[in-house]
Order: structure tokens, then sequence, then C-alpha cells
């Protein structure tokens, strides 16, 4: 597998993908891809990296892997594409920016204009089979996931990460919490939500440190 990543980004992360880890998932992840119905599409997996250059990120978003749903995933977290209706945790997230910004939900769930602002939108697991969630936990994802936050926390300072859920605040770790911000909540899923997720104004708070760093807020 040709692993369609761009330049910037593979001068980066290009040690990790000699690393026999990878080469093992790589392996596994064609295999399911040929026997298996796999989401996103095979050309989407790496597509966070193609919306957010590595000098551009401003947030990172760490959502767990992608919806399992026909047509969902677009390989973006939380986000999905033109004309797909929203899955009940994204729903969640524009509940919560309405409430914090007064900004509509908008008819949309495709994320690619955060993304394109500098939010990384970053998925733990960048694959899994169709109505099996988490079928591809386990693999190698995990670690690849990790030495992206490791690259992102070492090539640039005063970035926001909104870490929903304990599975994201792991990841955060890697983070020096005195030269960025760190942002943490329950996840927004219709389970854990009402628990914290609303009213954390996660978005005004990054666009308040954003600006605090003399950098232009998001359009969330």
């Amino acid at each position: 597998m040709d692993v369609n990543i761009g330049q910037e980004w593979r001068d980066l992360l290009g040690g990790e993908f000699e690393k026999e880890y990878f080469k093992q998932l790589m392996n596994f992840v064609n295999s399911e891809y040929k026997e298996q119905t796999v989401y996103p599409e095979y050309s989407n997996i790496f597509r966070a990296f193609d919306k957010c250059p590595p000098n551009g990120v401003k947030v990172v978003i760490i959502g767990q892997d992608p919806y399992h749903g026909e047509g969902q995933a677009n390989g973006l977290c939380f986000s999905v594409a033109d004309g797909v209706p929203h899955p009940p945790s994204l729903r969640n997230i524009f509940k919560e920016v309405d409430s914090d910004l007064g900004i509509s939900t908008p008819k949309s769930g495709n994320l690619d204009r955060w993304a394109e602002q500098g939010v990384l939108l970053l998925n733990s697991v960048f694959t899994v089979r169709q109505s099996s969630a988490g079928s591809h936990a386990g693999k190698g994802w995990e670690t690849f996931t990790d030495a992206v936050v490791r690259v992102v926390a070492q090539q640039n300072k005063d970035v926001v990460y909104m870490l929903w859920g304990a599975y994201a605040q792991k990841k955060g770790a890697f983070v020096d919490s005195t030269e960025n911000c760190i942002l943490k909540s329950v996840h927004p899923s219709p389970l854990s939500s009402y628990r914290g997720f609303f009213g954390c104004k996660h978005f005004s708070k990054a666009n308040e440190y954003l600006q605090s760093r003399g950098l232009v807020p998001v359009v969330w």
C-alpha cells in the first residue's frame, strides 16, 4: 500500500511507515478492503492530513474510529459527507457550537471547512468494518496516531487540544500543557454528553486562546 499522504506530513511521519507494526497494519488493512466492506473509502483513509498541513495545525480534535454506517465516514473524525444525516455525536457537537457561539447547526455535516482552517480531525483508528464498531482497533492504528500527536506536539506550540472522553485524553498525555491549551470533557455521544459536554464551551475557549496568541480564530 502506497500511503496517500502529503509530502509535508510524509517528511515528519515517514519513519513510521518503515516500522514493522505499520507494515503489518497495512497488510491487514489491504486484506480487509479486498474481503470486507470497510470505511471510509480507500482513497480517504489519510484524508485528515490532506486538509490540514502540519505547519497550519491550530486545533486538534481526536475521535475513536470512523462511523461504520454506509456512506458516513469521510476520513475526518466526527465528519460526514455532504447530504448525509448527522450522526448523534455530530448533532451534539453542533448543539454545543450553537449554545456556545450562537452558530446555527449547518445543513452539511462535512467538516472540511474546519480542517481547512487548521483543525486536525484525527481518529485514533482510521478504518472500520461495516456495522462493526471497533473492528480495526488494536491492529496498529493507535500506535500510528500516537506518533502523529507526538509530531504535532513537537512541531507546533500554542495548539488547542480538544480531548473528549477518556480515550482521547490518553492521547493528550504526550502534549506539554504549558505550551498548549488542553480542553477536556466527556465524549459528545448521547450516552455521555449531558454529563459535561454540553456547556463545556470549548469552541469559544479555543478561539479565545488562539486570539491571545495572535492567531486567527476558527469559524466554527
